[in-house]
């Protein structure tokens, strides 16, 4: 192996055999921490020697022989090839100095030195060897090498010494190789050694041009200086840490990268630290595990090292290149120390650092991570940093590390109150990523809260945890009428309120009431000023009362007040389900645009925080509010992601949430094998409890309609109807059921009981009906209807659908109202509608939350129609006129057009006489074939819908 900055030292080595060549004796002494290069100095050094003719004796010192005499000139004299009968006789005599790795001890160690006769043979074969040797240099000039010699055994020491004042006009060298601080021996080996005359060689660690040799000496051409200094950072320049990373950086390529450690550069890590005392590798864990906190006072108090050992560590590991003052060069010098270390050693090192760190007063999360390595808790203030660094692990993220922390803390503590914490706090981490993780700890809970003696805010975690996972509806509800009341303190009121609010509005179950008719979270007692329910909840705080209001009705005030709470959204603050419910109310209030803008927002922050039960309740909504947006392919996509999310058991009862939306969306497109497959999953028996079975059972009776089995749907409805009556009467204006009944009633022929179910629908109340609904149910009365009575109806419900964002009901209403002129022979206006549907369907969802103009809008269209843009035609009218006549060519009078559009009478007559003139129009009955004729397109009316104001159409 080709050796670099070693020319110097190569030089002086090379200058000490010319003398000893010339017969004069040298001895030469190499110096150099473990892996600096000295031996392949050495090697290099005897491969030259011996090519010239010297005879070149090579031996080791190992730690296993430093109780067996001789050990060295056995080597030596074997290497040679020279019999010595005295230390053969001697080995003979007494074998249980050379058994194995013995180090005088075991069965033998009675052998060691036990009389007077044994140290005279000893002395004897020590001459004897001396000899031998000197015989050697006779014949031509001898080189003797002692590898490791710090490590020697006492009598090859004596008999070294013994040699070195024999040879000084013999043609011989003698070069030991040693290293000064190796331990408790070294020094004392080393001090006996450098008594003699000596040329010194002090073997440095590479330096930064050393190391950009070495590497470009292995890529074949020069490396990038940038490259070779991150190899000297991470290494320090020791030679045998540069190799053992080069090693694991090109382990599948030549060309060095960035510096990657593996198994080679751990390896020779440990092989560096072997070379030192045992006392030198506890300090490096201790350092290792102090971090920042590192000093050598703290490693001595730590290992219970003497300071002077442990600042004579720290020098010899900043020789080495493993440290750079107290911080490891590289982080996987520290892993390999920590993972070498026998187990009760290091438990017992980081509950000493733990508890260095601890009285330091250090973050609670270093104390804490110290403790979880030890495996232990450390009394009587480990469980209450075990809980604070929990705290902040979650905060961070870090759920596993979090849960780790509480499960420690849990293991040893017996206090029956802590405990009921520790066990709450760890459900809710286990929950933020895992609902039917957190089971394990919230389900020791469940009696102590039946008993009352659980913390409000954890009552609530494990009562909450209940619902989702579809425990006894009524069970939870004795324990909300227990936990509530006026006795409580107001902070414990918002906890158990805030669950009855969940569970009547989020799941859909009735409120609770005490005997004497006082109601926990109620939900409907009284009319607001609007007639509508006023929503009353004495215990709520933060969003809960913001979204009473939203669902009591709603206006701007009151969604930007929710958008606002959701906007600062915090995962230790929040509730999932409030969060959810406030989307979905904000889209059912004809806002789905906003819901979906806000949702897309929260689903980045969710992601970003590794919150995955979070993530899947957002995306299922995300998916259900792009339903009633009518983007089909959009609520396919996201369900089928939330479903993917979390398997059954984690969803609980939630997920009859994401697999309807699945349902609903692949039958609209066609997909029918693929609802039928997602209708096989199993469901949990309480889902059919919550709304969340309502939505399902909707969802597979569309899909029962969609291929044929309308009795099948009929029957899913109905059972939709008596679930729904038994739940909160507040949440029929948003879930259609009736619609659905008048659909299948319809499909099978009960035309009268269909007109029944969609007026039933129709003429539902409460402060504001869903859109959405009341449009679906005005378009199925249309088709019940004669001709000349379906378009006034075709109208409202078409107004009613753009207003809900729906554009797939939207332009099946567009359609209905084509097929209706079509019938009365009005076949222009049909043509019309026909070309209006179609651009509603392709254009994208109705109501977009990055608006952008009419115009370009307008040309949008028109490249989906395949139509000109030409001056001459389409551009005759402007966009305030187009919108006014496109729905005067629709069939809408003029006061109706005034009152959509919010301009007067004399606009909307001011617009049509320019429109006519333009147009050449005799009568408003053929305005929509002279459109037709020219090409006008209506669909400024479609895409300004509640966004173009009352100036910008006056302005014309």
């Amino acid at each position: 192996m080709r050796l670099f900055e070693r020319s110097r030292e190569a030089n002086t080595l090379a200058k000490a055999f010319d003398a000893c060549s010339a017969g004069i004796g040298q001895f030469v002494i190499i110096t150099g921490g473990p892996g600096s290069g000295k031996s392949e100095l050495v090697h290099d050094t005897l491969r030259t020697v011996g090519e010239v003719g010297a005879t070149v004796l090579l031996a080791t010192a190992l730690p296993s022989r430093t109780e067996q005499p001789l050990s060295i000139f056995r080597q030596l004299l074997r290497d040679a090839e020279v019999s010595c009968a005295t230390l053969e006789q001697l080995a003979s005599t007494h074998p249980g100095w050379y058994q194995g790795n013995t180090r005088g001890k075991g069965a033998n160690a009675e052998q060691d030195r036990p009389d007077s006769v044994s140290d005279r043979a000893v002395a004897l074969a020590a001459d004897a060897a001396t000899a031998a040797l000197l015989e050697l240099a006779d014949e031509r000039p001898l080189v003797i090498a002692v590898d490791d010699a710090h490590l020697m055994d006492d009598d090859s020491l004596s008999a070294l010494l013994s040699l070195l004042h024999r040879i000084r006009k013999k043609r011989i060298l003698v070069v030991c190789v040693s290293w000064e601080q190796s331990g408790i021996r070294g020094p004392i080996v080393h001090r006996q050694l450098i008594r003699q005359p000596h040329e010194r060689v002090r073997v440095a660690p590479l330096t930064e041009d050393g190391v950009s040799a070495l590497l470009s000496q292995h890529a074949g051409r020069p490396v990038p200086r940038e490259t070779s200094d991150a190899y000297h950072r991470a290494t320090g320049g020791n030679p045998m840490l540069v190799h053992a990373l080069l090693d694991d950086s090109t382990r599948f390529g030549s060309e060095p990268g960035s510096p990657v450690a593996s198994s080679a550069y751990r390896q020779a890590v440990l092989s560096c630290l072997g070379g030192t005392s045992p006392a030198h590798t506890h300090i490096c864990a201790a350092i290792a595990m102090l971090g920042d906190f590192a000093s050598a006072r703290a490693v001595a108090l730590v290992t219970g090292e003497p300071l002077t050992t442990a600042l004579e560590a720290v020098s010899v590991l900043n020789s080495v290149g493993l440290l750079a003052n107290y911080d490891f060069r590289h982080p996987a010098a520290a892993d390999a120390v920590l993972h070498e270390l026998p187990d009760k050693d290091l438990a017992r090192l980081n509950a000493e650092a733990a508890r260095l760190l601890y009285q330091a007063g250090a973050p609670e999360r270093d104390v804490a991570a110290l403790l979880l390595a030890a495996d232990r808790v450390v009394p009587p203030w480990g469980a209450k940093v075990l809980r604070g660094a929990a705290d902040h692990a979650l905060g961070a993220d870090n759920v596993r590390e979090s849960m780790s922390y509480l499960r420690l803390a849990l293991r040893d503590h017996t206090d029956e109150h802590d405990r009921h914490r520790l066990l709450a706090a760890l459900g809710r981490a286990a929950w933020r990523v895992n609902p039917a993780a957190a089971e394990a700890s919230l389900a020791q809970l469940r009696r102590a809260v039946f008993d009352d003696c659980l913390e409000a805010d954890d009552a609530a975690t494990v009562l909450r945890h209940m619902m989702w996972q579809g425990e006894d509806s009524e069970q939870v509800a004795r324990a909300i009428g227990a936990l509530s009341g006026p006795a409580r303190s107001g902070e414990d009121n918002q906890s158990i309120a805030e669950v009855e609010f969940i569970r009547q509005w989020f799941y859909g179950v009735p409120g609770v009431r005490h005997p004497g008719g006082h109601s926990v979270g109620d939900g409907a007692d009284t009319d607001g000023p609007d007639g509508g329910p006023e929503i009353r909840e004495p215990g709520l705080l933060g969003l809960s009362p913001k979204l009473a209001q939203l669902i009591a009705g709603a206006s701007d005030e009151v969604v930007a007040a929710v958008v606002q709470s959701l906007q600062g959204l915090q995962l230790d603050r929040m509730k999932p389900e409030l969060v959810a419910m406030s989307l979905l109310a904000i889209a059912h209030t004809d806002r789905t645009a906003t819901a979906a803008e806000v949702c897309e927002t929260l689903l980045a922050y969710v992601e970003r925080r590794k919150a995955t039960t979070w993530h899947a309740l957002l995306t299922a909504v995300r998916a259900e509010i792009a339903l009633l947006q009518g983007d089909i392919e959009t609520a396919e996509a996201k369900s089928a992601q939330a479903l993917d999310m979390m398997h059954t058991r984690g969803w609980g009862v939630l997920i009859g949430l994401p697999l309807g939306t699945a349902v609903f969306a692949n039958t609209a497109l066609g997909r029918h094998d693929r609802a039928a497959e997602l209708l096989e999953r199993e469901l949990p028996d309480a889902v059919f409890r919550t709304v969340f079975g309502v939505q399902y059972l909707r969802a597979r009776g569309h899909h029962y309609l969609a291929t044929d089995r309308a009795f099948a749907g009929l029957s899913d409805f109905e059972t939709c109807g008596r679930l729904m009556r038994d739940a909160n009467a507040e949440l029929h204006k948003g879930i259609p059921w009736r619609v659905d009944l008048a659909e299948a009633n319809l499909r099978i022929g009960r035309t009268k009981t269909a007109r029944e179910w969609a007026q039933a629908q129709v003429e539902v109340g409460g402060s504001r009906p869903s859109s959405r609904a009341r449009g679906v149910a005005l378009r199925l009365l249309a088709q019940m209807s004669r001709p000349n009575m379906r378009t006034s109806l075709l109208h409202e419900a078409i107004d009613l659908l753009r207003a809900s964002g729906d554009r797939r009901e939207l332009a099946v209403a567009f359609s209905d109202l084509s097929a209706t002129h079509y019938e009365l022979g009005d076949y222009a206006r049909a043509r019309l509608v026909a070309r209006h549907a179609g651009q509603v369907e392709a254009a994208g969802p109705v109501e977009s939350p990055a608006g952008g103009s009419a115009v370009g809008s307008r040309l949008i269209a028109l490249e989906h129609l395949g139509l000109p843009e030409e001056p001459g035609t389409a551009m005759l009218l402007t966009d305030a006129e187009c919108r006014v006549a496109g729905l005067a060519a629709l069939g809408y009078s003029n006061r109706e057009i005034s009152r959509r559009i919010h301009v007067t009478m004399s606009t909307v007559e001011q617009h049509l006489t320019r429109v006519y003139r333009k147009l050449k129009v005799a009568s408003r009955a053929d305005l929509p074939s002279k459109m037709l004729e020219h090409r006008i397109p209506t669909l400024s009316d479609h895409f300004s819908s509640g966004g173009t104001s009352a100036s910008a159409l006056s302005g014309g």
